[in-house]
């Protein structure tokens, strides 16, 4: 208990007092995340990066959806019907685990759920959703392309109809989940535009070949997605989004869970250099008794403070029902920037230490590579909140 009239001592992890932003139920909510991290990743996920890859996918899926954590911000079908805020809480935390398994919790519900449960027929959300929402399914979410990444309405990956059926032919690229994904939502060219189709993984013709050879995001499975002549009922078709208006909704899901999972990944590395800088001795005392160290731990403190208040904000306003795309875009541009910087001064703080996987610091540095670019690059979303300021449209 503090004494009366002396301060509270000041949290090195919050120094400047967000936690009072946060509602009981949020507070839980987080905790509940935090625990789960704590007891089934942390201590097994520098082993599944530095081997690359995540042994125990299906069943760190039920658990995640037995917390209901996945499609948690959906209503309805199993899912757990939380709050923008809550969502965010735990795409913090889990990011601050490991980014790949954020990712695995994102593409599950913010991409693939969300695209079934926005733009499916009640058949496929009854389906589907209930048993990814336990983690008894695993889905995937085929947009990008070898060749189109940035420029989706070029895709190559086609449609055709074959009497009441749909025949697809194409490849998808760097796909979360894609190898050992139960239903695919994929994305393609057909005579109407683009659709979305529900792809069984069984079905033939289809298959996902693992991408090998990653130095980021190593604790995740990456893979390509290649369609060969499979065919679908016409019932497989998304029934009525037509262009990309039905991906990019899905998109904007994704991204608003990157700004808040970007400022779990900084916390971990900061938090990392905090306790560091304190144990460290040189010259006959801890380098954090150092000017030029406490410039950087003071410099990172700041940064993480500011994006995580950003992220709240957004999340207050995606409750509200104002949230606007370009403010997503803003946050990910802006959080997962500063999460890249404050990994690389975390890195210097611990020295040589600070590329070994017995600190989390190099894991979060070369993972929030892959999350600078996927959702959307930050030369697109420097465009994107251009345009919003300007009123001029600069992607050609």
């Amino acid at each position: 208990m503090t004494a009366p009239g002396r301060p509270a001592p000041v949290d090195p992890l919050d120094p400047i007092g967000i936690e009072d932003l946060l509602g009981s139920d949020e507070k839980a909510v987080r905790d509940a995340v935090r625990q789960l991290c704590a007891r089934l990743i942390d201590p097994y996920v520098a082993t599944w990066f530095e081997e690359g890859g995540l042994p125990s996918i299906r069943d760190l899926a039920k658990e995640l959806g037995s917390l209901g954590l996945l499609g948690m911000h959906l209503q309805g079908y199993g899912c757990a019907g939380m709050s923008a805020v809550d969502y965010g809480l735990a795409c913090l935390e889990l990011e601050a685990s490991d980014s790949g398994i954020r990712s695995l919790v994102s593409v599950q519900g913010s991409l693939a759920m969300f695209a079934i449960w926005k733009h499916g027929t009640k058949e496929q959300k009854q389906e589907w959703l209930p048993r990814m929402a336990a983690g008894e399914a695993i889905g995937c979410f085929g947009l990008t392309e070898p060749d189109h990444g940035s420029d989706p309405g070029a895709m190559r990956t086609r449609a055709r109809r074959d009497g009441d059926d749909w025949i697809l032919d194409g490849r998808k690229m760097w796909i979360t989940n894609g190898s050992v994904a139960d239903v695919a939502v994929v994305w393609a060219n057909t005579d109407e535009g683009i659709r979305g189709f529900v792809v069984p993984t069984g079905t033939p013709g289809f298959s996902a070949p693992v991408i090998k050879h990653k130095l980021s995001l190593r604790a995740s499975i990456t893979s390509e997605l290649v369609l060969d002549g499979v065919r679908l009922p016409a019932d497989a078709a998304f029934p009525e989004v037509r262009g990309l208006r039905g991906p990019l909704s899905c998109l904007n899901e994704a991204r608003y869970g990157i700004v808040w999972g970007a400022m779990g990944a900084a916390r971990s590395a900061f938090a990392a250099a905090l306790e560091y800088a304190g144990q460290r001795t040189q010259f006959g005392r801890p380098i954090a008794a150092f000017q030029l160290t406490q410039a950087k731990l003071a410099g990172m403190a700041a940064e993480l403070a500011t994006g995580q208040l950003l992220a709240l904000h957004l999340g207050r306003r995606k409750d509200a029902g104002t949230v606007r795309p370009h403010e997503i875009s803003m946050g990910k541009l802006n959080n997962v920037g500063k999460a890249l910087e404050i990994c690389r001064v975390a890195r210097t703080v611990l020295g040589a230490n600070g590329i070994s996987l017995e600190f989390p610091v190099i894991r979060h540095m070369t993972n929030l590579e892959s999350v600078l670019t996927y959702e959307g690059t930050p030369e697109m979303h420097t465009l994107v909140v251009g345009q919003a300021l300007t009123g001029h449209a600069a992607f050609r």
